[in-house]
């Protein structure tokens, strides 16, 4: 049976140039870290120090304290790409199939294809070469304007 390892929060709020670093679920672990890159690190230390155990032995979720409406514009950020991402995949699958549509159902040519989609010729035959399913090279770009 697979033993389920604790998590423990680390709660940063901005003081100052730092951020305070308190563990709620550890009554008294606090500390302090200068930028948020170092919080995970620092509070795991403090963690492994008060338990008495070693720093691989536990999780550690690092949990940023914003104001309410800066944590709303967050989380509204966060939503948006996510669904940018989504629809770039959804862009890219749609976009090869047409491509394949174009190039081996009505014959046209991969220059000719690009044209009609709005997508370089390069990106045409990358596009006919990805397998269907990987969505990271088949993430549709657009074509540079033509000057002629």
């Amino acid at each position: 049976m697979v033993e389920k390892v604790k998590t423990y929060t680390a709660r940063c709020q901005r003081s100052g140039d730092w951020w305070a670093i308190s563990v709620p679920e550890l009554k008294g672990v606090n500390t302090q870290a200068r930028r948020l890159e170092k919080a995970e690190a620092i509070a795991r230390d403090a963690i492994a120090l008060f338990l008495d155990v070693p720093t691989d032995s536990f999780e550690v979720r690092v949990e940023p304290v914003l104001p309410r409406e800066l944590q709303k514009k967050v989380g509204r950020a966060r939503k948006v790409r996510g669904e940018a991402e989504e629809l770039q995949a959804e862009a890219a699958t749609v976009s090869a199939a047409v491509a394949a549509d174009l190039v081996q159902g009505a014959h046209l040519t991969v220059r000719d294809a690009g044209r009609v989609l709005g997508l370089s010729h390069q990106r045409i035959a990358q596009l006919l070469k990805a397998p269907a399913g990987d969505k990271r090279r088949a993430v549709a770009r657009p074509a540079r304007a033509s000057r002629h």
